[in-house]
């Protein structure tokens, strides 16, 4: 299974990193953490409802910092605020939110998810590199209601196996993919969210077209979510005519003095 070598670096970092977590803090302990945790909200249920409706299902981001792009808040004093980003894209019309808790290369934390979470009532993805079923388990922990699995980073078997765990938290799956094997992959597993990553992560190139032109493999009771490259109001219009009903969007929107309503410019014409 090939994978890029910045992932590659990724998921080595992480591998590191949680076994350093799972030193500090015991499976037992956070299986118990994972229990206690409020209730999930249903994130996968959210989305396809409002597909359903005609209307745009968008799940919109929360992240410092990425390694093609660098700082997204620089230009704005570095100010970053979970909280504030939550509500700001609750009141203009976000469906999900989804939040990076990767520290070392998008400057993420745990801690921004339960911020995010807590100040608004939309469902809540953790946006990591699993590695770990200790990871699922975590996401759970920090109050996650779904967590995202990247097709090639694992074999399709482990994918299934973790998706019974994450399902029997009470978790959704977004599952990732940007080549046909890997989209064929993600169609094995239960979950009716399949993203189509529009990056190309072998070069860092991003084209939407990626989405339209993979779209048609796709069958009626699943969820298409395309991510990346969504960056202004034509480029959502052209894949929402082309028959796309899930965005995930983040850097244009971190990107914008104000992010919530910078989500609101960028749904204008649906």
């Amino acid at each position: 299974m090939a994978v890029p070598d910045i992932l590659q670096q990724i998921l080595a970092t992480k591998r590191g990193e949680v076994e350093a977590a799972r030193q500090a803090v015991p499976l037992e302990a956070v299986r118990e953490r994972a229990a206690a945790a409020s209730p999930p909200r249903d994130f996968a249920g959210v989305l396809q409802r409002q597909a359903a409706a005609g209307r745009p299902a968008i799940i919109a981001e929360i992240k410092r910092a990425s390694p093609s792009a660098g700082e997204f808040r620089a230009a704005f004093g570095g100010h970053f605020d979970p909280a504030e980003f939550a509500r700001g894209y609750a009141a203009h019309g976000a469906t999900c939110l989804s939040v990076l808790t990767d520290r070392k290369y998008f400057k993420g934390d745990p801690l921004h998810l339960a911020e995010a979470r807590s100040a608004c009532s939309l469902p809540v993805l953790r946006k990591d590199f699993l590695v770990d079923p200790y990871q699922i388990f975590e996401a759970r922990a920090m109050g996650a209601d779904a967590v995202l699995f990247i097709m090639g980073t694992q074999p399709v078997e482990t994918f299934q196996s973790w998706e019974q765990l994450a399902l029997g938290l009470g978790m959704s799956v977004l599952a990732e993919s940007h080549h046909k094997a890997e989209l064929m992959d993600a169609l094995q597993l239960k979950t009716p969210l399949i993203g189509i990553n529009n990056r190309d992560l072998t070069r860092f190139q991003t084209d939407v077209q990626t989405t339209l032109r993979m779209q048609h493999l796709l069958p009626a009771d699943r969820l298409l979510v395309t991510e990346s490259g969504i960056e202004n109001a034509p480029t959502l219009q052209m894949l929402w005519k082309g028959g796309i009903r899930g965005f995930l969007v983040g850097g244009a929107l971190m990107a914008a003095p104000d992010p919530g309503k910078a989500l609101a410019g960028l749904m204008a014409d649906t």
